[in-house]
C-alpha cells in the first residue's frame, strides 16, 4: 500500500468509527504533512483518494469535510436478547412472504440481500464466458464433478494464500453457490433432531436449513460491536447437547458486525475443547473497508473442524451460482453429498470463473465496489439521521452493504413492512432473522445500490412513516 493510501485509510477509519461525524472539516493539509510526516503531494494525493470513495467533499476556499449533513448519526444497536431454543423451526413461510416483493424491479430495493448488479463487471465476465465455452473439453462435464473444475479450484487457492490461509486446491470443493456450501456441511456433521447454535439476529437461510433438514436451534446472541456472544455460546454448549455451529463471523448479515481476530480465536478453541464443528459463512469477507481481508475463524482452526464457506455471487458474479468450501476433516463427506444431490456446478460458468480470475482484474474490481459500497454506506447514514427519529439505533459495519436499525420496544416493523410495499420500497423486518421472531422492532436496510434520488426520496417516505406508525 503507498503511503498516500495508508493516510487515506487512516482518516477513512476514523470516519467510519464516527470519531469524523457527517459535516466536520478535515485536517488542513499543512496538518496532515505535520502530523503523517508526509510530502504535500502525498497529503492531496490521500485527500483526492477521499473524495473519490465519496467520503469527503471539497469546499472552495474552505477545504475538506465529511460528507453529509452535519447531523449526528445514531448510536448503535442495544445487546440481543439471551440464547432460545426453538423446539422445532418454522420461518419459511414468513421468509417467503416477506422477500416476495424484493424480486420486482420496481421496488426500491431495501429489502434486499443482494448488492446491485450495475456494480459488477458482467460484460467483461460474459467475454470470458463466450470465449472459454467454444473450447470446453467435453470431459470437463466429467473432470469437474466434485470436488469441481481444477483450474478455479487453483485460482481459489491463490485467494486463501493471499490471505495468509493457504488451503490445498484438491481440498477444495466447488458448489452451486454459497448456500448449497452451507447445507452440505449442515447435513455432513447433523441428522434430524440435533441442536444447531445459530446467530441471533442470524441469516434467515441458516433456520430455513433447519426448519428442512427436521433440526432443533438454539439462538446465541449477536451484539453490534463484538459478534457473537462467547459467554453465553459457552454457557449453551455447557448446558445443551450442541452438535454443530452455523455462523457468520465478519459483516455478519444482518447486524454488519465483525468479530474481532481475537475473538474469532476464542470461539475456534472453545468449540475445538467440545469437538463441535463449525459452519463458517463468509461471503461478505472480500468487501471490507478497511487495509486488508479481515482473518476468517479458519486461521485459527487446528483440528480440521471448521469448514470455510464463500461464493463469489456478493463480490463478482451473482448470476453464476458458484461457491465454493474448504471443508478441513469432512471434505470426503461434504464431496459424497454433492454427488448425491446436484452432482456438480455448472461447468461453463466454473471455466468462466477461472479465466477471468487467471487474466486479472479481480482485485481491481473489489478495489472499485468497496469504495463503491462505503460511499452508499455513507449515504445511507445521512439519510437516516436527516430523515428517520433521532431515538433509533444503526449498526456501524466495516464492510459488506447491510445495516441494521433497532427502533423503540414495541415498534411493529411487520406493520412497516406491509405499508413500505405500498409505497413501492421493500425492507427486511427483523423477524425473520430469528427462528422465534424475535426483533420485531428493527429491520435490515441494502445499501448496495448506487446512490440516488430514488434512494433519497425512498429514505423520505420510509422515514415519514416510521414516524406514523410510531
Amino acid at each position: 500500500m503507498k503511503r498516500y493510501e495508508e493516510v487515506a485509510e487512516l482518516l477513512a477509519a476514523d470516519i467510519r468509527s464516527g470519531q469524523l461525524a457527517p459535516g466536520t472539516r478535515l485536517p488542513s493539509i499543512r496538518k496532515v504533512i505535520a502530523q503523517y510526516g508526509v510530502s504535500p503531494a502525498t497529503a492531496f494525493q490521500a485527500y483526492y483518494r477521499l473524495e473519490e470513495r465519496g467520503l469527503v467533499r471539497a469546499r472552495e476556499r474552505s477545504g475538506y469535510y465529511v460528507a453529509g449533513s452535519g447531523l449526528a448519526h445514531p448510536p448503535e444497536p442495544a445487546s440481543s436478547p439471551a440464547p432460545l431454543i426453538s423446539a422445532s423451526v418454522d420461518i419459511s413461510e414468513l421468509v417467503f412472504s416477506v422477500l416476495g416483493a424484493v424480486q420486482d424491479r420496481g421496488m426500491l430495493p431495501l429489502g434486499s440481500a443482494f448488492p446491485s448488479p450495475l456494480l459488477f463487471p458482467l460484460p467483461r465476465l460474459a467475454k470470458s464466458l463466450a470465449s472459454t465455452a467454444r473450447f470446453i473439453d467435453p470431459w470437463d462435464t466429467v473432470a469437474s464433478l466434485p470436488p469441481g473444475n481444477t483450474a478455479l479450484r487453483q485460482q481459489i487457492a491463490l485467494r486463501y494464500l493471499g490471505m495468509g490461509l493457504p488451503q490445498a486446491p484438491e481440498h477444495i470443493i466447488v458448489t452451486n453457490g454459497a448456500l448449497e456450501a452451507l447445507n452440505l456441511c449442515l447435513a455432513a456433521v447433523a441428522r434430524p433432531g440435533d441442536l444447531i447454535a445459530i446467530e441471533s439476529p442470524g441469516f434467515y437461510a441458516a433456520s430455513q436449513a433447519l426448519e428442512r433438514l427436521n433440526m432443533k436451534a438454539i439462538e446465541i446472541p449477536v451484539h453490534s460491536k463484538e459478534g457473537i456472544d462467547l459467554a453465553a455460546l459457552a454457557t449453551a454448549i455447557q448446558r445443551h447437547p450442541i452438535k454443530a455451529c452455523w455462523f457468520m463471523t465478519t459483516f455478519q448479515n444482518p447486524m454488519g458486525t465483525t468479530m474481532e481476530e481475537g475473538k474469532k480465536k476464542e470461539l475456534v478453541e472453545l468449540l475445538a475443547k467440545h469437538d463441535i464443528p463449525l459452519i463458517e459463512d463468509d461471503v461478505y469477507g472480500e468487501l471490507y473497508f478497511g487495509q486488508r481481508y479481515p482473518l476468517p475463524a479458519k486461521a485459527f482452526d487446528r483440528k480440521g473442524l471448521v469448514m470455510h464457506c464463500s461464493s463469489f455471487s456478493k463480490t463478482l458474479a451473482p448470476g453464476y451460482r458458484i461457491g465454493w468450501v474448504a471443508p478441513g476433516r469432512f471434505g470426503k463427506e461434504i464431496e459424497q453429498l454433492k454427488l448425491m444431490t446436484t452432482l456438480s456446478a455448472s461447468v461453463p460458468a466454473q471455466v468462466a470463473l477461472a479465466d477471468y480470475l487467471h487474466t486479472g482484474g479481480y482485485d481491481k474490481h473489489l478495489r472499485k465496489l468497496r469504495h463503491a459500497l462505503e460511499g452508499q454506506l455513507l449515504s445511507m447514514n445521512d439519510a437516516l439521521a436527516h430523515h428517520f427519529p433521532a431515538d433509533i439505533r444503526v449498526s456501524r459495519p466495516g464492510g459488506g452493504y447491510f445495516l441494521w436499525v433497532e427502533f423503540s420496544e414495541g415498534f411493529d416493523t411487520l406493520a412497516l413492512h406491509g405499508q413500505a410495499a405500498k409505497l413501492g420500497i421493500s425492507i427486511a423486518p427483523g423477524p425473520i432473522f430469528s427462528p422465534s421472531r424475535q426483533f420485531r422492532h428493527c429491520i435490515r436496510l441494502n445499501y448496495g445500490s448506487p446512490w440516488g434520488d430514488a434512494h433519497e426520496k425512498g429514505m423520505a417516505a420510509l422515514g415519514s412513516l416510521v414516524r406514523s406508525l410510531a
